[in-house]
């Protein structure tokens, strides 16, 4: 059977490097770090659609090389305090519109800003389908307006702040961490968990918001689901799923 849902955006692939540190380095205020244990799952889009996939079928449009991109975290296994991230070049060639089928109930515009979609694509999807739910860290224009539904962070809604108008306002689902989000001007509050691990939280989000969608078409019972498997993945560590 066809899968509903389409995601189409840049990946790479996450990886955790879990270490102990009981000393400082003696020539450099700098913690010496022993690996205990590495995890790597797929990240970026890939991670949108491993979500989704616990839940309905989901197909994804990505870069080739994503296995040889990689985000690479090492974290203090006790603590969990993040050290340092290392990105490997990215690398990655743009979107090949020709290959889209848009014969998908929804499709979710993933768009890291890596190289993968120009704003010139995300109007062409947008123009071909009625339901583009569009994640992205671009600063916002009217190039995205065409989407039906726009799910960005506090910090990216802030550097577009200047140029979203009221057609932009409205199709505006903001998340702002332990305040939940904002919808057209309403706040959707979460409940209080104890914050073990952010990384992964906005492609939870953006995920279980689409598949609420897709069950209901309503777009507050969607932001109300959200929020709560959102909240659920940030109390484990590392990049976990809905």
């Amino acid at each position: 059977m066809k899968a509903k849902i389409l995601v189409i955006g840049d990946s790479c692939k996450d990886i955790f490097i879990y270490c102990g540190a009981t000393r400082l380095c003696p020539d450099v205020p700098a913690p010496v770090l022993n690996i205990i244990e590495q995890k790597e799952n797929p990240g970026m889009a890939k991670n949108v659609q491993r979500n989704i996939e616990n839940y309905i079928g989901c197909d994804i449009i990505t870069n080739d090389n994503w296995r040889n991109i990689s985000k690479t975290r090492y974290v203090h296994m006790e603590s969990n305090y993040l050290f340092v991230r290392v990105d490997t070049p990215h690398n990655i060639k743009r979107i090949n519109l020709s290959k889209i089928d848009y014969n998908y109930d929804i499709i979710i515009i993933s768009d890291y800003n890596k190289g993968f979609l120009e704003t010139d694509d995300i109007i062409e999807i947008c123009k071909n389908h009625p339901n583009v739910f569009l994640d992205t860290k671009k600063t916002l224009g009217d190039w995205a307006k065409g989407a039906k539904f726009i799910k960005i962070n506090n910090y990216e809604y802030t550097n577009s702040e200047k140029s979203i108008d009221d057609e932009l306002y409205n199709k505006i689902i903001r998340t702002k961490g332990s305040e939940g989000c904002y919808f057209r001007g309403i706040n959707y509050p979460v409940s209080a968990v104890e914050v073990k691990d952010t990384s992964g939280a906005g492609d939870s989000f953006i995920s279980a918001l689409v598949v609420k969608y897709y069950e209901t078409s309503d777009i507050i019972e969607s932001i109300i689901f959200a929020n709560k498997k959102a909240s659920n993945v940030v109390s484990k560590k590392g990049v976990t799923t809905i």
